[in-house]
């Protein structure tokens, strides 16, 4: 049996829904298109979009330590927050030239798709189904992670097994949920699930005991954890539940925006691999290497390629730094998880991150 809980003024209500195994999705793209292509004029690219309107839109989750957060003052921070500076220090010149929307899960691909956001930068997992059936396209995965599970430290749960007749808390409407499913399924356990549209309540609700453990990537479920009254009280169960490759999407057939944000991305990475960041760019401007004064637009045209300033780069390290910094930033040493680079270090240290050649 599957309970959703909602928030209502500042308590957690249970309200049975029916039993599901899945999660709600948006309507099939191809469902969408019922009318004829003279009828529906392809829109020009979210790239002129943008550059008419003078910012990005952003959609983020704002409510995620370390990938996209809002303070009490309304700033934002983040890796996730970094990657649109990043997009908009390339395509306008100015890091700060975003207005962020923050979006639920269920609703985060219909904001892609509509076009109501230009960019989703939400710590979304790139699967098969959500690229083909959502109207999105997904660039290169910006953070590796994998689905854990976390419980209280005296709760005698050690595996999957343990939470035979127990309930586990759930946000509603994404991979998580579909693998806690499949996971228990495959190991045979008979548990309840409390669903959520939003994490908060669902946090809440782990932590005044409505259920035995929650669900969700790694690295969110260690930045709850911190947050929680007594966090020694809680531990993270040596269980990997999924892969989760988290990566910023944007809207279907729209190749020249796709261009875009998919080598601004890349190019976070290749900045690092050849030794570029904020402290040192000028001086790399001077640097005789091929490579270098390629990639920063001393020699070639290969922003102008696509509908962007040759130095178009340059102006993202400048206002963001190279991958590695604006991960350490966030999350690693320089932050207050510090987190190990692990599968996030570029391919020459053993990590998953690699460009294709900026030629």
């Amino acid at each position: 049996m599957t309970r959703q809980f909602v928030p209502i003024l500042t308590a957690i209500v249970a309200i049975a829904t029916a039993c599901t195994n899945s999660a709600p999705l948006a309507p099939n793209n191809t469902e969408l298109s019922t009318i004829t292509e003279s009828e529906s004029p392809t829109p020009p690219s979210v790239l002129n979009a943008v550059q008419e309107r003078g910012f990005l839109i952003c959609g983020v989750d704002g409510g995620i330590p370390g990938f996209s957060f809002v303070d009490e003052t309304g700033q934002y921070s983040g890796l996730d927050v970094d990657i649109c500076k990043a997009i908009a220090a390339a395509v306008l010149g100015n890091p700060e030239a975003v207005e962020y929307q923050q979006l639920d899960p269920i609703l985060r691909f219909i904001a892609v798709s509509e076009r109501e956001v230009d960019i989703l930068s939400r710590s979304t997992t790139w699967t098969l189904s959500r690229d083909t059936q959502l109207g999105v396209e997904f660039a290169p995965t910006t953070f590796y992670d994998t689905q854990g599970m976390m419980v209280r430290a005296d709760s005698g749960i050690t595996s999957l097994e343990d939470f035979q007749d127990k309930s586990v808390c759930v946000e509603a409407g994404t991979t998580t949920e579909l693998n806690l499913m499949d996971s228990m399924r495959k190991a045979g356990v008979a548990f309840e699930t409390l669903t959520f549209e939003q994490p908060d309540p669902a946090y809440g609700a782990y932590a005044q005991g409505f259920c035995q453990g929650i669900t969700s990537d790694h690295f969110i479920l260690e930045a709850r954890r911190q947050s929680l009254p007594n966090p020694e009280e809680h531990i993270l169960l040596e269980i990997t539940l999924s892969k989760e490759p988290l990566a910023p999407a944007t809207v279907q057939n729209d190749p020249a925006w796709f261009d875009v944000v998919k080598w601004v991305t890349f190019g976070l990475m290749e900045a690092e691999e050849l030794g570029i960041t904020q402290a040192n760019i000028e001086e790399k401007l001077q640097s005789p290497d091929p490579r270098i004064r390629l990639f920063l637009g001393i020699e070639g045209n290969l922003g102008e390629d696509m509908g962007l300033s040759h130095d178009f780069m340059v102006n993202v390290v400048k206002a963001v730094g190279n991958y590695g910094e604006i991960y350490e930033r966030n999350l690693g040493r320089d932050s207050p998880f510090n987190l190990p680079r692990g599968y996030n270090a570029l391919w020459k240290d053993g990590g998953l991150m690699y460009s294709p050649p900026f030629r």
